[in-house]
């Protein structure tokens, strides 16, 4: 929930930044701002909340702790590439693939009731998956239509 409030807060933020700034609109700009600022607020994540990631991974991935922190670099390091002109449509795709891989893991933790925040497994467990979903497949369409499409 934190993530979607995060991009629609800066989100239309960003909208009016924009106009003030430039005299007119600039959606398509203020969508890649609010993305690249929620995959920053995540990123955060997964450096404060490390163990918690690890237990969304299934015991058959190794190096997990390494994974999560690499995970949150490339997080910072995709959402700053959305801003730079030559590399937002090739942020955008890895963005897209990023995302899709994502889902099991959060299908995972959503099965072992994952609380990344306590580490601990009384999370929300499957009806979470009603909201992860539907929000992740809601990124991926964001990054496409604000960096590759237009």
């Amino acid at each position: 929930m934190k993530p979607l409030v995060i991009l629609l807060v800066v989100f239309v933020l960003s909208i009016f930044v924009i106009r003030f700034l430039n005299q007119k609109y600039d959606v398509v700009l203020a969508a890649r701002i609010a993305m690249c600022a929620m995959l920053c607020f995540t990123a955060i994540g997964h450096f404060a909340f490390t163990k918690g990631m690890t237990m969304m991974l299934p015991p058959i991935i190794p190096f997990k702790t390494e994974l999560i922190y690499f995970t949150g670099v490339v997080e910072i390091i995709l959402g700053i590439g959305l801003l730079v002109p030559n590399w937002k449509i090739y942020s955008a795709w890895i963005l897209i693939v990023f995302f899709v891989i994502l889902l099991p893991a959060n299908i995972y933790a959503a099965i072992k009731q994952v609380d990344l925040q306590k580490a601990t497994f009384d999370g929300y467990g499957l009806s979470y998956l009603w909201f992860r979903v539907p929000l992740q497949l809601l990124f991926i369409v964001w990054v496409y239509l604000s960096s590759i499409r237009f």
